[in-house]
């Protein structure tokens, strides 16, 4: 079994707990606007790496996670190869290594069995899921990532009713997702779910403008500018980060 890779990070910092190595696969079916990775949309021109070619690299590093870091495969979507994925964490998981998966969830899809049971046997050997929530309106997610967002979240219940451990992730872009209605919206849906350990609002920045001159292609988001730390703070307020940083201690 081979994976389709766009690159390997071996000091992660912000994708789980503790120094991660961070492993992010091609292949996307998300357009999402606002989206510092476009080269990863595609499987063209991919690094290949199997199974044991990946735990070979990664234990060069073990020694640097200590208790808290591991492993997280990102990408582009990574769930996209969820056959490779579920393989690699069942070698990792012979050394003991924690695992983390950052994804979107819309590759699952709770009416097909076949889809059902890769998530059901990926929930085996992941110990954390790292949840990019964009969008809470359908109608919005449609037009912030070609796509909407059903699946989404019926994978954020999904995690939620098997007892697993998850972050919510939610990027804040002016005119977009900065809007209060659909904050509190958020903030709701979060509230239904069981298993959420935090939750993170992570502003927008236009740093990956450059890939997509890069490319040739049109950056979506030309004229919206940064949130201020007003802004965030706003956010933070309304999806209840603070008070969930003071429960924490």
């Amino acid at each position: 079994m081979k994976a389709r890779i766009h690159s390997l990070e071996s000091f992660g910092t912000v994708d789980g707990p503790g120094i991660r190595f961070v492993i992010f696969f091609k292949g996307c079916p998300l357009r999402c606007a606002y989206c510092h990775n476009p080269d990863t949309w595609t499987q063209d021109n991919s690094l290949i790496y199997t199974v044991d070619e990946l735990v070979e690299e990664i234990l060069q590093y073990k020694s640097y996670f200590g208790s808290d870091g591991g492993v997280t495969v990102s990408g582009g979507e990574p769930l996209l190869q969820i056959d490779f994925i579920i393989e690699l964490f069942k070698k990792l998981k012979e050394f003991h290594i924690h695992t983390a998966c950052d994804t979107s969830g819309i590759t699952f899809n709770k009416e097909d069995e076949v889809s059902l049971a890769k998530h059901l046997e990926l929930l085996e050997v992941c110990d954390l899921f790292l949840l990019d929530i964009k969008h809470i309106n359908d109608e919005e997610h449609k037009k912030l990532t070609k796509v909407g967002n059903k699946n989404i979240l019926e994978f954020a219940k999904f995690l939620s009713a098997h007892k697993k451990k998850m972050w919510i992730r939610h990027v804040i872009v002016p005119g977009i997702t900065l809007n209060k209605e659909y904050l509190k919206e958020l903030r709701a849906f979060i509230d239904t779910l069981d298993s959420v350990e935090k939750v993170e609002a992570l502003p927008y920045h236009t740093m990956g403008k450059v890939k997509y001159q890069n490319l040739g292609i049109e950056y979506p988001l030309e004229n919206v500018e940064a949130p201020t730390t007003e802004e965030m703070e706003f956010a933070r307020k309304i999806l209840g980060i603070n008070k969930r940083k003071e429960e924490e201690k």
